[in-house]
């Protein structure tokens, strides 16, 4: 199956077209943040606080990239494990986040806070983070730059290979694989 070529920040209806399971290759404007970044969004949030960087209908990547090597914009960007994010992700989307790139499952309220608010879930592939960094045309702070590679940056990027995880429509890539795995195995049984 060819990847769905992509360009954020992404449409609405963009999103109401992707199902767990389709390979992407996302171009455009994303933007860095992590744990501290997070935390600092959601308290400010609380407060009524505009943003620092408005993320309404743009792209969350779970990264910290690392300083970058002469004549590159960034060093290797590898995804971070997105339940870290968890506690914080169903406000950001109510905020109006749309989509989020990361590693690993996501837990129950991120899932249903998915399909509230008609955003998907992207999962990039961990240990490739040379490769991810190949991906990305300029990196630039735009918040929180004392947290250093925690800071939230703005990302332009060209044919980043992901996949959706989890969409809108209720699709989550990592059960329905499991479950593929689990009705394999009963098959091989009788």
């Amino acid at each position: 199956m060819e990847p769905i070529h992509l360009t954020a920040p992404l449409s609405r209806e963009a999103i109401l077209s992707l199902h767990a399971g389709d390979s992407v290759l996302l171009s455009g404007i994303i933007y860095t943040a992590r744990d501290a970044a997070h935390g600092r969004l959601c308290a400010a949030l609380e407060r009524g606080e505009d943003l620092p960087v408005d993320l309404r209908e743009q792209t969350v990547f779970y990264a910290g990239p690392t300083p970058p090597p002469p004549g590159k914009p960034t060093g290797a960007i590898g995804p971070t494990t997105s339940v870290r994010m968890d506690a914080y992700t169903p406000q950001l989307l109510a905020y109006g986040v749309n989509a989020l790139i990361g590693k690993g499952g996501r837990t129950q309220p991120v899932l249903a806070a998915l399909q509230q608010q008609d955003a998907v879930y992207f999962a990039a592939i961990g240990g490739c983070a040379a490769y991810m960094a190949a991906c990305v045309e300029s990196c630039d702070v735009v918040a929180y730059e004392d947290l250093g590679t925690e800071s939230i940056k703005r990302l332009r990027v060209k044919d980043m290979p992901l996949t959706v995880a989890a969409d809108c429509h209720g699709g989550n890539a990592y059960t329905d694989g499991m479950n593929a795995y689990a009705d394999m195995l009963e098959g091989q049984d009788e």
